[in-house]
């Protein structure tokens, strides 16, 4: 069901709800530029079996509307959205899964509306905290000092298409797609065109919006709140991603109360369909209050 959600005066959100109506809702927060199509349809009907699964496209992006250039906005507004969308579906509180920017935003809203929040899961992101990384050798790093995006990253996603039409557009992003995705994995060519193709046409455009790149970043830090949330967290890491590498997920584990730390082996900065069975099970176990995690806060596998 699809229904669009006014999270104030202009702004319109698109949204969509799968599962049954009374089943605990799940919502999904993407990425950075990202549709809420980014949301594989196969991984969204496996949750949907037992939630009430919500996704949605950011403003200036999929069908929400694209206000950056007349009414700019700070990235940390991007979580009021979110809470603005639970709102708009009249949805208490809700189960919430965040990937990258999505990541990032599902922290905002522990933090700032942890009455929102049965539970969190956090994927391919980093943490919006300065506690540093704490080593298994009892030595730490100054968040400062963490691995950042590769400037080879920066210049491959900044690289537009060789050419004009749709199929130029489709063969840049499939070409990014293959950096952000594990290269311990075969590289699934055909699930990642048809991806784009579904959210080019939902679009109705090929635009990609420079919004997120040209928004304010300021206020997102949240250490203390972090460190005492009683929201329960599971982080999912991704020991491929090459945007956020190791040991990001394990320091975001650390700041996160509570928090439990599974690894998903070959997940990268993407949702290919070899791990949409490994990353439900594990969404699907966390909601359902088990704690699928290989290691609590505090400690990790590698920490290398």
């Amino acid at each position: 069901m699809v229904r669009y959600i006014e999270v104030e005066p202009g702004v319109r959100l698109w949204t969509e709800q799968r599962g049954p109506a009374d089943a605990p809702p799940l919502l999904l927060i993407m990425g950075a530029q990202s549709s809420g199509l980014g949301w594989p349809d196969a991984l969204v009907e496996t949750l949907a079996a037992d939630h009430r699964v919500v996704r949605y496209d950011h403003r200036d992006t999929g069908k929400s509307t694209w206000s950056y250039a007349t009414r700019p906005y700070r990235i940390a507004e991007l979580a009021e959205d979110a809470r603005a969308v639970l709102d708009g579906l009249g949805i208490a509180r809700a189960h919430v899964v965040g990937m990258s920017l999505g990541g990032i935003l599902t922290q905002l809203l522990m933090a700032d509306h942890p009455e929102r929040l049965l539970s969190a899961t956090l994927l391919a992101t980093i943490a919006v905290s300065e506690t540093p990384f704490a080593r298994a050798d009892g030595s730490t790093v100054p968040v400062a000092e963490l691995p950042g995006v590769a400037p080879w990253l920066d210049e491959e996603m900044a690289r537009p298409a060789a050419g004009p039409g749709l199929d130029a557009e489709l063969d840049r992003r499939i070409r990014l797609w293959r950096v952000l995705a594990s290269a311990e994995l075969p590289f699934d060519e055909q699930h990642f065109r048809e991806l784009e193709r579904g959210i080019i046409e939902h679009t109705g455009s090929q635009d990609i919006s420079e919004a997120f790149a040209a928004a304010d970043q300021s206020g997102l830090l949240r250490t203390e709140a972090l460190a005492a949330t009683e929201v329960p967290t599971l982080v999912l890491a991704a020991t491929a991603d090459p945007l956020f590498p190791p040991p990001h997920p394990w320091h975001l584990a650390q700041c996160v109360r509570g928090a439990r730390l599974l690894e998903i082996p070959g997940l990268g900065h993407a949702l290919p369909p070899a791990l949409f069975g490994p990353l439900t099970d594990a969404i699907l176990a966390h909601t359902a209050g088990t704690r699928e995690s290989t290691a609590p806060a505090g400690t990790a596998h590698r920490q290398d």
